[in-house]
């Protein structure tokens, strides 16, 4: 009995021993703990995802459009892309991994430094002109309820893209009141409580007038308006994005404003495409976005049941932005945008 006692006691001291350099055993966790060594081994994967990330979004410029214009899809919905920070996030987590944690740090100071602008406040009070940008989709089924609406917006010049021939006289009958100048070209037109000259169409190379360029006479002195509707773009499987057309036509509205004389110039429409899209450089490289100089957020404008991108841009050269807000929705697939403005000395 004596003997057996002993032995007893021995397997248990050298139990207790064992438990005592197990680390994290005395107190009930596993070596999986953040006190574990393991916590620098663990989650390479998803460091190494967390850099992938951020090198993406850093490096955006870089990513080739030869193979299905990817590039320009990367940087059409690139803010987005700070989604993965908290999925990562959650899984270096649950991994308990320093490494993932500290890796985390790339993605989000790209992201920070990418958008971090965007989530203040910029916008001011004041402002010369206010004007409105609204794809009003050709399929709009209440084409004189979204009309009622601008016409209440308080802009002084409000420029429409994809009119359908069909709802063209709408617009017209329901904005005439406010907005007693207009010029309509084909399925764009611009209204205006100013008068308007020399209104001529932009040739972007499309075939048909998706693009003019208009004078509005202000109090203030004369402001060149570029209202425009660029190709759309598609994702296909077996194509990517396919935006050849687009860009095409960015090129040759970009050298429209280019050659614009006047100081004060506008440009309102549906580009089809976001300031991050390098395919727009010939029109963005010379203009000023007023959501990025005086927004208040992102200002998504597509598509209106859950704006995902602001493919509908208003940009300035001259003028100094002064606020920039996105405006309820409408019967159109797209939100309508506007910007207060003031004119130059």
């Amino acid at each position: 009995m004596a003997r057996a006692y002993t032995v007893h006691t021995d397997a248990a001291a050298g139990d207790e021993e064992s438990t005592a350099e197990r680390p994290g055993a005395a107190d009930g966790r596993t070596g999986r703990g953040w006190r574990a060594p393991g916590i620098w081994r663990r989650g390479i994967v998803l460091a190494v995802l967390a850099v992938l990330l951020g090198a993406t979004m850093a490096l955006h410029a870089r990513v080739p459009n030869a193979v299905g214009n990817l590039g320009s899809l990367v940087e059409t919905f690139l803010p987005w892309f700070g989604l993965g920070v908290p999925v990562l996030l959650v899984g270096a987590l649950l991994r308990r991994s320093m490494t993932a944690l500290a890796a985390l740090l790339v993605p989000v100071v790209v992201w920070a430094g990418l958008f971090g602008g965007l989530l203040t406040t910029k916008a001011s009070e004041g402002g010369d002109l206010t004007v409105l940008t609204h794809n009003v989709d050709a399929g709009n089924a209440d084409p004189r309820g979204t009309a009622e609406a601008l016409a209440e917006s308080g802009a002084d010049v409000v420029a429409l893209e994809e009119l359908p021939t069909r709802s063209t006289e709408v617009y017209e009958r329901a904005l005439a009141e406010e907005y007693p100048h207009r010029a309509v070209l084909g399925t764009i037109g611009v209204w205006s409580r100013f008068p308007l000259r020399d209104t001529a169409p932009v040739d972007i190379k499309i075939g048909w007038t998706r693009a003019l360029r208009t004078t509005v006479v202000t109090p203030q002195g004369p402001v060149a308006v570029f209202a425009a509707h660029l190709p759309s773009v598609r994702v296909k499987l077996d194509a990517g994005f396919t935006a050849g057309q687009r860009d095409d036509a960015a090129d040759q509205l970009g050298r429209a404003i280019a050659d614009e004389p006047l100081a004060d110039v506008v440009l309102l429409g549906d580009l089809n495409g976001t300031m991050n899209d390098r395919a727009l450089a010939s029109v963005t490289a010379q203009m000023r976005s007023t959501q990025g100089a005086a927004g208040d957020g992102f200002g998504f404008s597509w598509p209106a049941s859950f704006p995902m991108a602001r493919i509908d841009q208003i940009m300035v050269r001259g003028l100094e932005p002064v606020s920039s807000w996105t405006l309820p929705a409408t019967g159109s697939d797209h939100l309508p945008v506007a910007a207060s403005l003031t004119l130059s000395d």
